[in-house]
């Protein structure tokens, strides 16, 4: 490839992604003033839930903050949550998806299909989880009755959530510390840079790809129109980062990927709280046990998307 043609695949990358620079910023800014108001709220509704658990969970999880994923780890590492509400906030939290199409007008449309079935999916795989586990939650109830109501265990110490970090390395419950405006404005500009390095990265890296091989080729070395694109995006979903979730993004906003491929990989997109999953819960059978069964429903509702709706 001439260095001249090369260059225009940059400069036109390039330019594409930092024309959503101005409107991610403000969207992320949006976003910590919520999370800094409402994460304690959102935190306590989640964690008094109960059996209701799943059907907080998905509500809160599709509101497009980083870190309610890493706050249902936490809490279901202290037994304060059940696995189906785990489930259920994992599966409709769409990480930075939702930003990333807030950032471009004109595809805005498909946001709220998008949450709409994000959370239908995180209602159905969180109520059938816990139902699959009644007999283990029973003990998990007992212990989040036990909190709300002031009798728990005095050496179990709760509020170590407050320690763990989302991404960019900001508290994941802002609203317990004193306000800072720096931090309001900071957390935002990192943030905002991160995910213009991700988008710029996949959008170089499909205009390479385009030019390079050719239509064809392109289309089957990424599986395009494949009974395997949504196992494989999935797949993919699954690492514990937000690049993860930006990818699948413009994957789909560029017509690579099919809707129900990006349901597919966005649900298994857990983010940052994947990570703490596995650094907090002692019992490592049961993280794989999540995982799978994170996979699973993913790959499940990707695939009756795609071929049965």
């Amino acid at each position: 490839m001439e260095v001249a043609h090369l260059f225009d695949i940059f400069l036109e990358a390039l330019t594409d992604s930092a024309k959503m620079i101005p409107l991610l910023f403000i969207i992320f800014v949006g976003i910590e003033l919520v999370e800094y108001k409402y994460a304690n709220n959102i935190r306590e509704a989640v964690q008094k839930a109960g059996i209701f658990g799943p059907a907080i969970g998905a509500v809160t999880g599709s509101f497009p903050q980083c870190g309610i994923s890493v706050v249902a780890s936490a809490l279901y590492t202290q037994r304060l949550i059940t696995i189906g509400t785990l489930l259920a906030v994992y599966l409709s939290t769409s990480d930075e998806a939702i930003p990333i199409i807030l950032s471009q007008p004109e595809k805005a449309k498909i946001i709220v299909p998008l949450i709409i079935t994000k959370i239908i999916i995180a209602l159905i795989g969180g109520y059938a989880v816990d139902f699959a586990f009644r007999k283990s939650n029973r003990e998990i109830l007992a212990h989040i009755k036990a909190y709300a109501e002031g009798y728990d265990d005095e050496y179990h110490d709760h509020e170590t959530i407050l320690e763990e970090k989302a991404c960019c390395g900001h508290s994941a419950s802002p609203s317990s510390l004193k306000f800072n405006p720096k931090e309001v404005i900071l957390h935002p500009i990192i943030h905002t840079v991160n995910v213009f390095i991700f988008i710029f990265s996949v959008s170089f890296a499909i205009n390479f790809a385009f030019a390079q091989m050719g239509e064809e080729t392109f289309k089957e070395i990424f599986l395009v129109n494949s009974v395997f694109q949504p196992f494989l995006v999935a797949l993919f979903g699954l690492i514990p980062n937000c690049a993860a979730s930006v990818a699948i993004t413009m994957l789909y906003l560029k017509g690579v990927i099919t809707y129900g491929s990006v349901i597919a990989g966005l649900c298994a997109s857990g983010g940052v709280g994947l990570l703490v999953l596995f650094k907090e819960e002692k019992d490592k059978k049961d993280v794989l046990i999540i995982l799978l069964l994170l996979f699973v429903i993913s790959v499940s509702a990707g695939y009756i998307i795609q071929y049965e709706l």
